[in-house]
């Protein structure tokens, strides 16, 4: 199980404003084997750990640490491919907010969770899911998705001042006065969620190209597509797929993941027994896969990574690794980093 991907649009976006920042696009796609080929795959994708890198090379340089604020000043409607144009031709921002969290999975996945939108107190919460701990390889992530998704629903409305307030899980960084700039209303730091609240009144709005016909036939292919996606996928990914955003903290039971399936727990403990399986082996092999990819991709510390997998502590998630791989947490990342600098070194 991998930590998820995006669709190869978000590195364009991110390479254009490196671009129009003053920065180097050429040198660091070059860095990250990003060929104008790959970037213009109509279906390529691009691995969550690897976008962060990229995103941190281009802040580090251009020493914009609000790259991601930036990159949503620019979005157009076909970053989000197929699913912006539905959205465009939605009937209004409520609409167009159901549109961008429902079809999510077309351009991207992670195995933290899934973004939402739900009415809160007669307001409208685009909530984008926590990708926490945060540090200086996704505070960018966060700042992009949500002033992109603010600046698309502006542009479909045709109007400024849809918000209330947005809400962010991390503290306030050094950049936090961008914020205010970016969305035009409060921004909160060190909330419970990442989310934009959009007034009630603003819900409502039409958009400025809402065709029914067009929109039907759009969400028509939409679906189909996300059915695809669903239809390809195995009851054990289903399974491990619902398995990993319920991880964070503590270790999820076979209710909640039924619950998450839409089946009766039982039902679900009676196929996984057709096909020679059970809850816990799949949690097991959950936790592992997730961990090698954690020290593979990431520079998360062992006490942030066994929190991630619902570990009761660090010591609990070093005897498991060593059980799965034969190797210390530790001497893992040790031999994996000796290996990417061979490569490098062949590479140059």
């Amino acid at each position: 199980m991998k930590l998820g991907d995006n669709s190869i649009s978000h590195a364009r976006g991110l390479l254009d404003t490196l671009k129009i920042l003053g920065g180097d696009p050429v040198t660091l796609a070059k860095q990250f084997s990003l060929s104008e080929a790959k970037l213009s795959q109509p279906e390529g994708r691009i691995s969550i750990p690897r976008f962060m890198r990229l995103g941190h090379g281009a802040i580090e340089q251009i020493q914009r640490a609000d790259l991601g604020l930036e990159m949503g000043k620019r979005v157009k409607v076909g970053f989000l491919g197929l699913v912006g144009f539905l959205a465009m031709t939605a009937k209004d921002i409520e609409a167009a907010c159901k549109v961008m969290a429902h079809y999510e999975r077309l351009s991207g996945t992670n195995s933290r969770g899934h973004s939402s939108f739900y009415q809160e107190d007669n307001l409208g919460v685009a909530s984008f899911y926590s990708i926490s701990p945060y540090n200086e390889f996704n505070y960018f992530v966060v700042d992009s998705v949500l002033s992109s998704q603010f600046k698309i629903l502006e542009w479909l409305s045709g109007r400024s001042g849809l918000l209330k307030q947005v809400e962010i899980e991390f503290e306030a960084p050094p950049y936090a006065s961008a914020y205010e700039e970016c969305f035009q209303c409060p921004v909160l730091f060190g909330q419970k969620r990442n989310a934009l609240i959009i007034k009630e009144e603003a819900l409502n709005w039409p958009l400025i190209q809402h065709d029914k016909n067009a929109f039907l036939n759009l969400k028509n292919i939409c679906d189909e597509r996300l059915a695809q996606v669903t239809r390809n996928r195995t009851l054990h990914e289903k399974v491990m797929d619902e398995i990993s955003p319920l991880l964070e903290g503590q270790t999820p039971s076979i209710n909640e993941v039924a619950d998450s399936l839409g089946m009766p727990p039982w039902t679900l403990r009676r196929k996984l027994q057709e096909q020679n399986t059970n809850f816990q082996t799949l949690l097991n092999e959950t936790r592992k896969s997730l961990a090698e990819s954690y020290m593979k991709d990431t520079h998360l510390a062992i006490g942030e990574i066994a929190y991630l997998l619902g570990f009761s502590s660090p010591t609990a998630f070093q005897r498991a690794f060593k059980r799965w791989t034969d190797q210390s947490p530790g001497k893992y990342r040790e031999e994996i980093l000796k290996a990417k600098q061979n490569i490098h070194r062949q590479d140059t």
